[in-house]
């Protein structure tokens, strides 16, 4: 029997659609499902494909040529491990077992380790760009050894998506990097449609701007330095009608926003490492309160705010204070992204390649977007850059757009409208750029309570102040 090159198990929508771009690319497949007839319907719905259906574990693992490569498509987790533990009987030294989910990169660690025991290689994969992207080219972000990557490099350049003629694919580092990459990735991506969610929130009740004003001056952003993927779907969502209704789409939709966890792994993952990921954090945070929708609606009668009020009637003025505030509050956080990319490189022993991981966001992906362009500047010019803030492109801009940035903050915040993600960003580069913070406070309040010294200005060391307040033994 004809040996396939490639596998692929799980054909849910990522898996079906990771399979057919794979072979539009001119790989043979053998796929697997653990519901068969899924398997046989998707090969009945795509004929001519050289495309093998494998009825069970063991018929799967022998159409494959050697090495092995096999995809697994299925829910991060237990499952994982689960058909870990069903492949590896039949497995031969060298087999690849690559998780293109989105697993939790310590997990990641884990499973490397116990294969590589067993002289089997294994591969964690981050993969973005949802249904579309798995079918016509994702941002994909490999993390394992580098032996590993070259026995499936090939297929991931064919299959990425391309940004001005590149590849968006790269390698990311050994065992849990890529699925790390991921991680932040998504982070980033919850602080972006949170600071759009914001920006929209403000542009409604305080400009006072209609759906149909709002599609156009979304529409006009996506034309300069906001130009991304989240701007373009956002100015098509409010031109949208609504199909069960009259009206428009989006005033039919319940405030109360879902998660799958990588914004929390990733805001968890920032506090363990000691770094600042505020605006990450505000997103996840803004997702857990939406779910509160009947305490709210309670709450709304009782807690007393403020009357909104539309405060301009120059509609154009307006939309580019926000569009300013927004790309500022933008810069912000991919700079908290980046930042923890380097904790975790630190730690973790990755020789991390920023340039790299900027110019793999630019397509494929949910968070691709024109001014990633000047990330990966940021990163070529000098790839030891501490923050973004510090790179002079990003430093001029935010010093010639943090009015507008401040003042749309409070006008939002005068106005009672919610704006965790944007004050979050506003906060963190007020605080970034202070010499001097409020936390020497916070030291003598410790050492004074609990004993925990403090550091002092003029003198290396750590010290201990018997405060007068203190009873004194």
């Amino acid at each position: 029997m004809k040996k396939q090159q490639v596998g692929i198990i799980g054909m849910a929508v990522m898996g079906k659609n990771l399979a057919l771009n794979i072979s539009d690319h001119g790989f043979s497949i053998a796929i697997y499902n653990r519901t068969y007839e899924v398997s046989v319907t998707v090969a009945q719905e795509n004929p001519g494909r050289d495309l093998y259906v494998a009825k069970t574990i063991k018929e799967f693992i022998e159409s494959l040529e050697l090495p092995r490569r096999m995809i697994i498509m299925v829910k991060a987790g237990q499952p994982v491990d689960d058909m870990i533990s069903q492949l590896t009987p039949f497995l031969d030294q060298g087999d690849l077992i690559i998780d293109a989910g989105n697993s939790y990169y310590k997990d990641t660690i884990r499973r490397e380790k116990e294969l590589k025991q067993l002289s089997f290689r294994f591969m964690g994969t981050g993969v973005s760009g949802g249904e579309e992207g798995a079918r016509h080219g994702p941002a994909i972000m490999p993390g394992g050894s580098i032996d590993s990557y070259n026995l499936i490099k090939d297929v991931l350049v064919a299959i990425s998506a391309v940004a001005e003629g590149e590849p968006c694919t790269a390698y990311m580092g050994p065992d849990g990097a890529g699925h790390y990459v991921k991680m932040v990735h998504n982070g980033i991506e919850y602080a972006d449609m949170q600071l759009i969610s914001e920006a929209y929130h403000i542009l409604k009740h305080i400009g006072g701007f209609s759906n149909a004003q709002l599609a156009a001056t979304f529409t006009t952003w996506n034309q300069g330095v906001l130009d991304s993927y989240l701007i373009q779907i956002t100015a098509e969502i409010f031109s949208e009608k609504d199909d069960l209704s009259e009206g428009d789409l989006i005033d039919m939709i319940k405030d109360t926003a879902g998660q799958k966890g990588t914004g929390i792994w990733t805001s968890k993952e920032s506090m363990d490492l000691g770094v600042d990921a505020s605006i990450i954090t505000a997103a996840v945070n803004a997702r857990f309160i939406s779910a509160y929708d009947t305490e709210r609606k309670a709450a709304s009668r009782v807690l007393v705010g403020v009357d909104t009020e539309v405060l301009t009637t120059d509609k154009g003025i307006f939309a580019e204070q926000v569009k300013n505030a927004l790309y500022a509050s933008k810069i912000a956080s991919y700079a908290q992204g980046f930042s923890l990319l380097e904790a975790a490189a630190v730690v973790n022993g990755w020789q991390l390649d920023y340039q790299s991981i900027a110019k793999i966001f630019r397509g494929g992906c949910i968070i691709r977007a024109k001014f990633l362009n000047r990330i990966a500047a940021a990163y070529q010019k000098d790839p030891t850059l501490k923050n973004l803030l510090l790179d002079p492109y990003f430093t001029q801009t935010l010093a010639e757009i943090q009015k507008d940035w401040r003042s749309v903050i409070s006008s939002a915040v005068l106005n009672g409208i919610p704006v965790s993600a944007f004050s979050s960003a506003l906060s963190y580069y007020d605080s970034y750029r202070s010499e001097k913070l409020p936390t020497n406070l916070v030291q003598a309040q410790r050492d004074y309570f609990g004993a925990h010294t403090y550091k002092r200005t003029d003198r290396e060391g750590s010290y201990h102040h018997l405060f007068s307040g203190v009873a004194h033994e």
